[in-house]
Order: C-alpha cells, then sequence, then structure tokens
C-alpha cells in the first residue's frame, strides 16, 4: 500500500450502501460495482462509510462488504479506511479508520489502533485541527464540510474553503482532505486556496452516470459539458 499520505489523498472516495438508495437490486452490490468503477479510473483512497439512516445494520453483512470492499483495493493498490468502527478495521486488516469528533475518542483510536492502521480525524474548525495536532499518530484531518450536503443526516456547520486556508495559517502541516457538497462545478475552488492536499467526495461519484467521466472531471476542476 502507498504511504504517501499526500498522494492518498488527491482524490478520496467515501461510500455506503446508504448512498445507492437510487440503485435497482442489491445496494451492497451498487456499492461494489460503483468502486471497481472507481478504482479502475484513479481514485486514490476509500473508505467503507456504512451510517447514517438506510445503512445496513447486521454486523455479518457489513463484514462481508467491508471483505468485499477490501479485495477490489488490493487489486487496485490503493487503501482502504473503514469509518467509525475500529474493530472491524483491525479485525479484517483494512489499512486506515477514520473518525469524526463525536465518535470513538481519537485517545483511544490511537491507543488501539497507533502503529497497526493509519488514522484519519474529522475537523470543521481551526481550534479542533489545533487539538488534533498534538496527536502525531494523527496521519491527515478531513476538514468540511465545504459546500451544503444531503450525505450526512446532521452535518456540521458550513466550513468552506476559506477553512482550509485558515487552518494552515495557524501553522498546522498534517495534510489535509477536503470534503462536503464537492462537485466538478465548484472543485475550483478548493484547488484554488492551495492548501488542500486532495478532495474526499461521496454523492457525486456513488450517483453518477459516467464515473469515468465524473472522475476526470474532479481532477481537471472542469466539467466536460461545460468545456465543449
Amino acid at each position: 500500500m502507498p504511504q504517501n499520505i499526500k498522494n492518498m489523498l488527491s482524490l478520496y472516495f467515501i461510500a455506503g450502501t446508504q448512498d445507492f438508495r437510487h440503485a435497482e437490486g442489491d445496494r451492497s452490490q451498487a456499492l461494489l460495482d460503483c468502486l471497481e468503477q472507481a478504482l479502475a479510473n484513479g481514485i486514490t483512497c476509500f473508505q467503507l462509510r456504512e451510517k447514517e439512516a438506510h445503512s445496513l445494520a447486521d454486523a455479518a453483512a457489513i463484514e462481508a462488504l467491508a471483505r468485499a470492499c477490501l479485495a477490489l483495493c488490493r487489486r487496485h493498490r490503493v487503501p482502504f479506511f473503514i469509518d467509525d468502527n475500529v474493530d472491524l478495521a483491525l479485525k479484517i486488516g483494512a489499512d486506515g479508520i477514520h473518525v469524526g469528533q463525536e465518535d470513538m475518542p481519537v485517545e483511544e483510536v490511537i491507543r488501539l489502533c497507533g502503529g497497526k492502521l493509519m488514522i484519519g480525524l474529522s475537523t470543521n474548525t481551526v481550534e479542533q485541527a489545533q487539538q488534533g495536532s498534538r496527536y502525531t499518530a494523527i496521519d491527515y484531518f478531513g476538514v468540511g464540510p465545504m459546500f451544503p450536503t444531503q450525505s450526512k443526516a446532521k452535518p456540521n456547520p458550513l466550513a468552506g474553503a476559506k477553512r482550509l486556508q485558515e487552518i494552515r495559517r495557524a501553522g498546522i502541516d498534517k495534510p489535509l482532505v477536503a470534503i462536503g457538497g464537492i462537485k466538478p462545478h465548484n472543485v475550483h475552488e478548493i484547488y484554488a486556496t492551495g492548501a488542500a492536499d486532495g478532495i474526499a467526495v461521496i454523492s457525486v461519484i456513488a450517483q453518477s452516470q459516467d464515473v469515468a467521466q465524473t472522475i476526470r472531471e474532479l481532477k481537471t476542476g472542469k466539467p466536460e459539458a461545460a468545456s465543449r
């Protein structure tokens, strides 16, 4: 697995079965099909976030899905993270764990996972990033939401692209990945800050009718239809 964290964060896809309610048939298979396309077209990291309403409730089904995602990521040599489920991440040998401010306390995550898994932490404010910077075991911060998003039932207050710059100006040098409502038409605002090491997206890929085109647009910062 690549260990250059900044490169890993370049295009970070996050999804769970709750993000495939639009799909016909089995939502787990729909996620796996989408993930395989995303991996083939250049995502640099994947996080299974099986959370919120309409997600899987059965632990065995979640583990089976996680193992299938891990196998796909291994095939493409892309790091695989699990959101807020330390026990599962350790059990199946994931590459990393990501937690939010209201999940398991980061001190406990570090105690259990330090030296075993890469660790990502969600931040919404400069103060949260400063507190997290005290821990050398944290590999990167997810910063957001950048724009309005429907992927979370109760999203944090809007941070906006300026928050990335505020965190950098506060002297925080850990890698940053921007998240929340990022689409091809607004991703240029993130790139323009020069403060983010990458972007993390959910619905724009999960709901895409053409995953390859969506990924190209995210990488270039220009919707292809608008550029013709």
